[in-house]
């Protein structure tokens, strides 16, 4: 496998908070091109306070509400105000991926979307796709695979591949390059990755619910739930 050509990036993509996809604000809701409040690499620099009624986003499938400015960057929410700290800071452009959550299913770089934004959007982060005792089947797969060495990328790699998934249950090897194009990995495990890739498809196909649907977020998030009543 040609490793540049794994981790080449869009030069021009249609849209930096959706790498990949021709959305517009019209399409989303999301005020794209108004990157806010960045978060800070330290996470010492906290979400900008309103003085508002608060912020409501629905995040992992819970309603959440914060005391903060709607042009704060989602990602600054996330980690700062709600203590969710699988998408990682990288590099605040929307260009490494390592900030990657889910929005309605598709993958979204969080360090340039405005938490006011996603009002009325479903948020799933690293955290909503499974826990330490019940992985999600794609975050098996990295483990299986091994695919990670400093790990820094592996949340955008990991969402990219859930949001891939769940559109395409049996993509090939193209396919899977393009979806992970945006996500920047340094330490070269590119080849792992891409096995990780096929493996959770497969997990996935063989995993699938009885009406044909891949165990979302949602799903497994009910699923959880049952399991520890």
């Amino acid at each position: 496998m040609n490793v540049r050509e794994a981790v080449r990036r869009s030069v021009e993509p249609a849209c930096p908070a959706y790498p990949g996809h021709a959305l517009t604000p019209a399409d989303s809701g999301v005020p794209f091109g108004h990157v806010g409040t960045a978060a800070h690499p330290s996470g010492a620099r906290t979400s900008t306070r309103s003085t508002s009624a608060g912020l409501s986003i629905e995040v992992n499938g819970v309603r959440q509400t914060i005391a903060a400015d709607p042009s704060t960057s989602l990602l600054t929410v996330l980690r700062n105000d709600l203590g969710l700290n699988g998408p990682k800071y990288g590099c605040g452009l929307g260009q490494c991926g390592a900030c990657t959550v889910l929005v309605d299913g598709i993958a979204a770089r969080a360090c340039v979307i405005p938490a006011g934004g996603v009002r009325g959007r479903r948020i799933t982060t690293l955290e909503g796709l499974g826990t330490r005792a019940h992985p999600h089947l794609v975050q098996q797969a990295f483990i299986d695979e091994q695919a990670a060495q400093c790990g820094y990328c592996l949340n955008g790699m990991i969402m990219s591949t859930a949001a891939l998934l769940e559109r395409t249950p049996e993509p090939d090897d193209g396919q899977i390059r393009a979806a992970l194009s945006a996500n920047l990995c340094r330490c070269g495990t590119h080849v792992e990755i891409l096995r990780a890739v096929h493996r959770a498809a497969a997990l996935m196909r063989a995993g699938r619910e009885p009406d044909g649907h891949a165990p979302t977020p949602t799903r497994r998030a009910t699923a959880l739930a049952a399991d520890e009543a």
